[in-house]
């Protein structure tokens, strides 16, 4: 369920899209974040979308990374996968090269950057709104996959909004589940690292004094 934008939260989640350029990620994000649908171009690098919801009685705040498909923008990506709480590999199901490289390049990709043992991973088949004659994975495929490589699966649609909110909703409720993957991500927790970044004395409006001294 949806909440309002700002203000306090329980917990602050860093979520990745990842996928072949394409499939439709940048559009699944649009469908969740604002629930409207556009044929986006690729994405450039890195996007991001901030989006409030409130699951279990949790004021839960999403940071929202949508990432390049294309190879000549991985560089650039391979950072944000740091911090990740949970990571949706998306493929679409009547592109099975897409689905493919999920194993080929994505999971790799996860596994050398991701430093979260317990990272949650979703799998999601877009365009299920396309014709079954177009189809070129199974969602006997697509469940056999997830089940061999630990993720969550859905299909789903961005064009339509099938189950695009029950995607959110179930990976950010396994993280909820996940002890070790809500440590220090309430609000209280995000303010006081900003207060240990400070030195003795320093108010969160003041600039490092960096004249002279030790910067310790």
């Amino acid at each position: 369920m949806a909440a309002g934008d700002g203000g306090e939260f329980d917990h602050l989640f860093k979520v990745l899209l990842i996928g072949d350029s394409g499939v439709g990620k940048s559009s699944l994000l649009l469908r969740f974040t604002s629930d409207t649908f556009d044929d986006l171009s690729p994405t450039i690098g890195v996007d991001f979308k901030l989006k409030m919801i409130s699951l279990q009685g949790k004021r839960l705040k999403l940071t929202i990374w949508d990432t390049a498909g294309q190879e000549r923008f991985r560089t650039l990506t391979s950072s944000y996968y740091r911090g990740a709480q949970g990571v949706i590999l998306v493929y679409d199901v009547t592109r099975r090269a897409t689905f493919t490289d999920l194993s080929d390049v994505w999971l790799k990709e996860v596994e050398r950057y991701c430093n979260n043992e317990d990272c949650i991973k979703m799998l999601i088949g877009n365009k299920v709104d396309l014709e079954e004659s177009e189809r070129g994975v199974s969602k006997k495929e697509g469940i056999a996959f997830a089940r061999e490589h630990g993720c969550l699966f859905l299909e789903a649609s961005a064009k339509t909004s099938i189950n695009v909110q029950r995607c959110f909703d179930e990976l950010v409720q396994k993280i909820l589940d996940t002890p070790s993957l809500t440590a220090d991500t309430s609000s209280s927790s995000q303010q006081m690292k900003k207060k240990n970044l400070l030195r003795p004395g320093q108010t969160p409006n003041q600039n490092p004094d960096v004249s002279g001294g030790c910067g310790c």
